[in-house]
């Protein structure tokens, strides 16, 4: 493994596990947003009509969802595991669309998320954890001295 990619994966291992916490977090916030949203309609406020509209409370129950889902993969991402790099990426994806029909209601916030979520899709698909892995466990041995 050469110098370059050993850093790019150090980079990327950080990153991934800064994903992991990224998701956590922005699960949990999406959560609470979408409870505030489902327990009370004048939380946010209603512009111009727009293609996309649904009633708060339905944007409510989505963002519930996908907040319990979002914290739930970033949860099982700090395994490292492969299956939940896959659902990081595709429960990204989710949370950009939903975010994206939700940008009227809240612009700032969605925008925030949809920047951390295409943070946690690089950092989650640049990551080889077996790569690192492989190349720690075929290192060569020092020859120890025996007293």
């Amino acid at each position: 493994m050469s110098d370059t990619t050993s850093v790019k994966q150090g980079f990327a291992v950080g990153t991934s596990i800064g994903a992991a916490v990224i998701l956590v977090t922005v699960g949990i916030v999406q959560f609470f947003q979408g409870l505030a949203a489902v327990a009370e309609n004048e939380v946010f406020v209603v512009g111009i009509d727009y293609v996309y509209q649904f009633d708060l409370t339905t944007w409510g129950w989505i963002h519930l969802v996908l907040g319990a889902l979002v914290a739930l993969v970033g949860l099982a991402l700090f395994t490292g595991a492969a299956w939940a790099r896959v659902s990081a990426v595709v429960i990204c994806a989710i949370s950009i669309i939903a975010n994206f029909l939700w940008l009227p209601y809240y612009p700032w916030w969605s925008t925030l998320i949809i920047a951390l979520n295409i943070v946690v899709i690089w950092a989650v698909s640049t990551w080889k954890p077996t790569q690192t892995t492989h190349a720690a466990a075929h290192a060569p041995s020092t020859p120890t001295r025996s007293a």
